[in-house]
């Protein structure tokens, strides 16, 4: 098997899964009665361009699937909810990554910032390598709880599926449950992948500017001025980070660069779960889609 790499990506979604490839988006959802259904979705040729520029294209890409996320959580979530009084409005799931994206930059970023400063006020450096391990710590964490929850539990399902099915396509086998379910739910160029490297090359980033730009005089002043500029340049961190994993995904077959990507695919474990052939069945329907493929077995919708 040749083991391509591919351009192909997805997310698993509330009850089913999304695929890009290119400017074709694709999202499969399974109805409570069982019958699955889908919409594509077609880009411009603008984004297309701006995701060929190094260390740009992965402002733009992390950008466009927070946009492109949050239009298709919504129509997952309805599409799977038959009340139609408990569907989710655009707004409703706007307000929702607004609020995320706040608690997100408020624990992961703000709060080890503060603690590294903290406990280490007069040195730079153990001061950052704190605040790099809370990070990673704080989001072990908040992984392994929100594991718990049986609803987060079937979105891991369905992110293995969609690891399985890209897998599958990648090694150029047929579009069937029974293929795909040989693979592995773990993928070098997965989000939860992508996190990580982002931790880490922010410890490197961050520490570098800290040295470079002078001490203020107060605690209070100094504190204020590292947290800006780690909400400031992480831009530059996920630009950083995104050419990092798409070189360490084309070149598995060094062994040390398979090395650097071993911990982004551990990490996985806590985020990706063993799916049924329903789930896999599912999200085979998404990337069918995104290919242009005929699909028999699902209904479009608009």
């Amino acid at each position: 098997m040749k083991n391509k790499c591919s351009n192909v990506g997805g997310q698993a979604v509330i009850e089913g899964v999304m695929m890009r490839n290119g400017s074709l988006l694709a999202t499969a959802v399974r109805k409570t009665s069982g019958e699955i259904v889908y919409k594509k979705t077609h880009f411009s040729e603008n984004r297309k361009k701006l995701a060929k520029i190094p260390f740009i294209r992965g402002v733009v890409v992390l950008f466009d699937s927070l946009v492109t996320g949050i239009k298709e959580l919504t129509f997952s979530a309805n599409e799977s909810e038959e009340n139609e009084e408990e569907q989710m409005t655009n707004r409703d799931a706007i307000l929702t990554t607004i609020v995320s994206l706040g608690l997100g930059i408020l624990l992961f970023i703000v709060l080890p910032s503060l603690l590294g400063s903290f406990v280490f006020k007069s040195s730079r450096g153990y001061s950052n390598i704190l605040e790099g391990v809370l990070r990673l710590v704080f989001f072990l964490l908040y992984v392994w709880i929100i594991s718990f929850s049986k609803d987060v539990k079937r979105v891991f399902e369905y992110h293995g599926a969609e690891h399985k099915t890209i897998y599958t396509y990648e090694n150029e086998l047929e579009l069937t449950p029974e293929n795909a379910k040989e693979f592995t739910t773990l993928h070098p160029r997965c989000g939860t992948s992508f996190l990580l490297t982002v931790m880490l090359i922010a410890i490197i980033v961050f520490s570098s500017i800290d040295y470079l730009l002078p001490i203020p005089t107060t605690f209070i002043g100094k504190i204020s001025l590292k947290v800006l500029l780690r909400v400031f340049l992480m831009p530059l961190i996920a630009g950083l980070s995104y050419e990092f994993q798409r070189f360490t995904s084309n070149h598995l077959d060094n062994k040390i660069i398979k090395s650097l990507a071993l911990p982004g695919l551990y990490l996985q474990k806590l985020t990706t779960k063993e799916p049924d052939e329903k789930q896999l069945e599912v999200a085979i329907v998404a990337l069918k889609v995104a290919l242009d493929k005929e699909v028999t077995n699902a209904r479009e919708v608009f």
